[in-house]
């Protein structure tokens, strides 16, 4: 058996379980050590499948014909529903809360004989940037301890950057897919609204909700993406179209190479390193041949508030079911008024209500015309723009982050975090596929990212363009780069 297979892409463990070198348990067994060993330091996982993903590794390798991710060990953010699975988006009044029922992603991934190994940690509800909003614990970044991996999908990135799985799912409302791809150095893909279904995606803003991959290398995320794509009756917001073999075409040549690219003054109050790997990337496809196009977007100025009235918006809506009535924590009164005030005083944490707040304060009467109307109007014009643009070019490239991973407990100001989502939010407010792709290192050794845009269902487009500047990157996302993990658990 090859040695430590947690350090394989996801590519090399399928073809080595497809010629018959490992088996599916020695794969399990190799990422359960690591787990046990690793995850006490970073955190990633709320709760962990050991037994039963054993028992399908068993089932699997008995089968003469195996699906198309056979040696796949996967990890699920624990917004996923998951039968017979605890799934508690990172919040008490979750806390005990078995689905009856498999999310359609979860369905497709075993399907192709996927093995789903366990939850990830979030921001409760998905609501955060850092990981450091879930009622259960923090957390931390591999490439350093001392860090955030990002969020909301922070326990997933930590997970696949920690070599705790080979691939991991995650949601992206504004940006919590490819933000926390960023600081992790992985890539990650949250795809055109409508291409991946949301069924059994446990709702924060239903009209910005997607989910996608997050893994190491291009080929791995586009693999994974062509197995959850696709049209589901179950999600009315499914789009009913053919989905490509993406991994089939990532060497066949990049037609379209008109690029977009940020002025100047987009780039003001931008890291000074996130900013010069943006500008090196753009003299390395200039040298590629690309033909790159200076763009001016007025509106997206006005994408983070237009967000931060529609998404909570949205979750004050959807989270009113959470009133310990029906399932969920149910705190104990004999009135049932109080017994509701109770139950979401105590169920919910800080970054929850504040939102829930903000969206009701923004519906209510005599406020909904002047807040949400207006957000709503602004989406509609950043979607115009976003149109426009894609006339004139075929990608637009930006930084995914203002900043490369920042310190636990650094953003005490809700408005700093929220500020971290600057070039992720307007891909959601449009609907249109975003990726995000490891693209260097700071000085001091921590990942950053860069954000190819493109228009609605292009994401066959989007990997072939990741796919060549993978390959000139040579970015290095391997566990051996990992900083303040112990020596012996590597």
């Amino acid at each position: 058996m090859p040695q430590k297979l947690h350090r394989l892409g996801l590519n090399e463990t399928i073809n080595l379980v497809k010629n018959g070198q490992v088996s599916l348990v020695e794969i399990v067994e190799d990422y359960i050590t690591r787990i046990e060993k690793i995850d006490k330091s970073v955190k990633a996982y709320l709760t962990c499948n050991f037994e039963s993903a054993l028992a399908r590794a068993k089932e699997i390798d008995s089968k003469s014909q195996k699906g198309r991710l056979a040696g796949a060990v996967l990890a699920l953010k624990d917004n996923i529903v998951t039968k017979s699975v605890r799934t508690t988006c990172g919040s008490k009044i979750l806390e005990n809360f078995i689905p009856p029922y498999n999310a359609t992603v979860t369905e497709k991934l075993e399907a192709e004989d996927a093995i789903i190994i366990g939850k990830t940690n979030l921001d409760e509800f998905a609501m955060g940037s850092s990981t450091e909003n879930s009622a259960y614990f923090t957390t931390r970044n591999p490439w350093d301890l001392s860090r955030v991996p990002g969020g909301s999908s922070g326990g997933s990135a930590a997970a696949v950057a920690a070599g705790e799985a080979a691939v991991a799912l995650g949601s992206d409302t504004g940006g919590s897919i490819r933000q926390p791809a960023a600081f992790c150095g992985l890539v990650g893909l949250k795809p055109t609204y409508g291409r991946v279904s949301r069924y059994g995606l446990v709702a924060f803003a239903s009209s910005l909700d997607q989910i996608g991959p997050l893994a190491r290398k291009v080929r791995d995320c586009a693999l994974v993406t062509s197995v959850i794509a696709g049209f589901d009756r179950r999600d009315s917001t499914s789009a009913d179209l053919p989905v490509p073999d993406f991994p089939a075409s990532l060497e066949s040549p990049l037609v379209k190479r008109r690029i977009g690219v940020l002025d100047e003054d987009s780039l003001s109050e931008v890291n000074q390193e996130v900013a010069a790997n943006y500008k090196e990337t753009l003299q390395l496809l200039t040298e590629l041949g690309f033909k790159l196009t200076t763009l001016s977007f007025p509106t997206w100025q006005y994408a983070l508030p237009c967000y931060y009235i529609i998404a909570p918006s949205e979750a004050s809506s959807n989270l009113a079911r959470y009133d310990g009535v029906r399932y969920g924590f149910r705190a104990d009164s004999s009135e049932l008024s109080d017994m509701y005030v109770k139950t979401r005083t105590l169920g919910f944490g800080p970054e929850v209500k504040r939102r829930i707040l903000i969206g009701t304060f923004a519906l209510s009467s005599g406020y909904y015309d002047a807040y949400y109307a207006r957000a709503a109007r602004a989406r509609q014009a950043i979607s115009r723009e976003f149109q426009s643009a894609f006339q004139q070019v075929d990608f637009i490239l930006t930084p995914t982050t203002p900043e490369p991973a920042f310190r636990l407990g650094e953003k005490q100001d809700p408005l700093s975090m929220y500020l971290q989502d600057y070039f992720t939010v307007t891909a959601n407010l449009a609907g249109i596929p975003g990726l995000s792709l490891p693209a260097g290192l700071t000085s001091n050794g921590l990942p950053l990212g860069l954000q190819l845009l493109g228009p609605a269902f292009s994401e066959l487009d989007l990997f072939k363009l990741a796919f060549l500047l993978e390959k000139n990157f040579d970015f290095k996302n391997n566990i051996d780069e990992i900083k303040n993990v112990r020596e012996e658990e590597v």
